[in-house]
């Protein structure tokens, strides 16, 4: 082997090391702290509200070449499935930044907290938040449930039942169109508190201050996202 091929293997392997070194990097999350997390999101949306929005600048192309290599989300999401609440256009962002878990409801499933689970774990985000919306047709459809529902809408309306049934105990006598909005308040609650009462991985997490947990209810009117104590 001349000594020419030899340094030519050489060089071979140590780029292919520095290339398994960069996409277990890439895997592994960007380092925010989950304070600074909850900042970028809430900065984001300010702009959506002001219509100010800075990323579709960013060609999908140069963002798609970007993440070939892995992905290193700041931010989950766990969000209602209603097509007038995307996160990545709420909250102003581009590829890669947030992992988005939509289902109907917002709801706090064994699949859904599998998939938190792995994006705490394996991807470094440091900020859950369970984003629900004004008007949300699952916890109304909850409201207005009579008898049995058939299919496997009825598991999404179970889930949100508990939520439901609280404010039918406490707010009886109230306007419907209160009860739907406190319903779906509460709703946002019982999910928040089903990630860590569910979830070892997340509450360990959430212990040892490596990740935050935050509650948020996006207004359609004018797609302001609050932060909900």
């Amino acid at each position: 082997m001349t000594n020419k091929r030899a340094m030519g293997m050489v060089i071979g392997i140590v780029a292919m090391a520095w290339a398994v070194v960069a996409i277990a990097a890439s895997g592994g999350g960007p380092g925010l702290a989950p304070d600074e997390a909850l900042q970028n999101l809430m900065t984001g949306n300010k702009r959506f509200v002001q219509s100010q929005i800075k990323h579709r600048s960013l060609t999908i192309k140069e963002a798609r070449e970007k993440l070939v290599r892995g992905q290193k989300p700041y931010a989950i999401i766990l969000s209602c499935s209603d097509s007038r609440v995307p996160p990545e256009i709420v909250f102003d962002e581009t590829l890669g930044q947030l992992f988005v878990v939509r289902v109907a409801g917002n709801v706090a499933d064994p699949v859904v907290l599998g998939s938190i689970e792995y994006a705490v774990s394996h991807l470094g985000s440091s900020l859950i938040m369970v984003l629900g919306h004004e008007a949300c047709g699952a916890v109304t459809a909850a409201m207005d449930a009579t008898g049995k529902t058939e299919g496997n809408i009825a598991a999404i309306l179970e889930a949100v039942m508990p939520a439901v049934q609280n404010v039918r105990d406490t707010m009886e006598g109230r306007n419907r169109a209160d009860q739907v909005e406190a319903a779906i308040d509460r709703n946002i609650d019982l999910q928040t508190e089903n990630l860590t009462r569910q979830s070892s991985i997340i509450k360990d997490y959430v212990s040892r201050g490596k990740v935050k947990i935050v509650k948020g209810k996006y207004y359609l009117h004018h797609g302001e996202v609050a932060l909900l104590k």
